[in-house]
């Protein structure tokens, strides 16, 4: 395996599957299965999820409401996507635990670096919610954050794309991908990988991120092998 420690974001709207809102069973039950089969090679896995399925903060400021409130119930639609994700993986035979950076005691862990630290350690997956714990932060905020503390060798942006286009790809037919690309570059040319706070603390530490389609079964399993599949960010 290229990389021994992983830490894999997958936003909130992946889990819907072909819904429109919430959680898809089948393609929770996919992404267990995908994470399972890397785990069992002996890949240690961290994950954040965002909760855009269920609520998104920014989208209730917009619509009226406070925006630290909006922020906080949209870090309790992670704890539920966290919760939803455990139970699959738990469910495929997979040892997971869920820490949260707000304290819900009955629910789940506290987010504590040493223990997380120890799971990996273990061999067990283990799901980082709550984002940050702080309003005015983004889940890809604290997936880099988290990747950092447990020093992941990677950050892994599973989304329904398969990398990095010099457009959209679903609305810009002549967009271009990248296989390889700079940090330098993704911010001359305006691209959107990860919003400019958390990309910018990912490239002050060094931290390579691969933005690949985690839909495609198989594809994880890939990108941990090595495999040039979706688009790496580098120095």
């Amino acid at each position: 395996m290229k990389y021994k420690r992983i830490l894999l974001k997958l936003s909130g709207e992946a889990l819907m599957g072909d819904r429109q809102y919430g959680i898809d069973p089948t393609r929770l039950a996919e992404y267990a299965h995908d994470i399972k089969e890397i785990t069992n090679l002996g890949v240690e896995v961290a994950i954040v999820i965002g909760g855009g399925n269920i609520f998104r903060g920014v989208a209730g400021a917009v619509n009226g409401m406070d925006r630290v409130q909006g922020d906080h119930m949209g870090m309790l639609a992670t704890v539920i996507n966290g919760l939803a994700l455990q139970n699959a993986l738990e469910d495929a035979d997979v040892k997971t635990r869920l820490q949260t950076a707000i304290k819900i005691n009955e629910v789940a862990e506290p987010f504590i670096r040493r223990k997380a630290m120890s799971h990996l350690n273990k061999g067990r997956v283990v799901i980082f919610g709550g984002g940050t714990g702080n309003p005015y932060f983004t889940t890809d905020s604290a997936a880099v954050l988290r990747a950092i503390e447990i020093e992941a060798d990677v950050i892994l942006k599973g989304t329904r794309v398969d990398g990095i286009y010099t457009a959209d790809p679903e609305k810009d037919s002549s967009a271009v991908k990248f296989d390889h690309i700079t940090f330098d570059d993704v911010l001359s040319k305006g691209l959107k990988v990860m919003d400019t706070t958390a990309f910018t603390l990912s490239q002050e530490n060094k931290l390579p991120i691969i933005v690949f389609d985690m839909n495609k079964k198989g594809n994880l399993l890939k990108v941990v092998s090595g495999e040039n599949i979706g688009t790496e960010v580098n120095l």
